[in-house]
């Protein structure tokens, strides 16, 4: 199950997003992106985050290129982003 909680800081919009990100999450987030995100800049707080499957990779790395920040990412969720990018 995926926590989602939103914030403003400056010109920030942050996701702090806790549990688990499974692929029926992933359409929610995006969803959540691109319609909270409307002259602000988008922060992905994962401290909190558990577990992630291939999609919620894929998803992440994408938000990532696109200019989003992942705030506190797990080491592992970075290790497969990077791998996932052929890094």
């Amino acid at each position: 199950m995926l926590r989602i909680q939103k914030s403003v800081e400056s010109n920030h919009v942050v996701f702090s997003l806790s549990g688990r990100i499974e692929a029926e999450d992933v359409v929610e987030l995006q969803r959540l992106c691109l319609s909270e995100t409307d002259g602000y800049k988008l922060v992905l707080d994962l401290a909190d985050v558990r577990l992630v499957n291939r999609e919620a990779i894929e998803f992440l790395a994408d938000c990532e290129t696109s200019g989003t920040k992942l705030r506190n990412c797990p080491a592992y969720v970075r290790d497969w982003i990077a791998k996932e990018r052929g890094q």
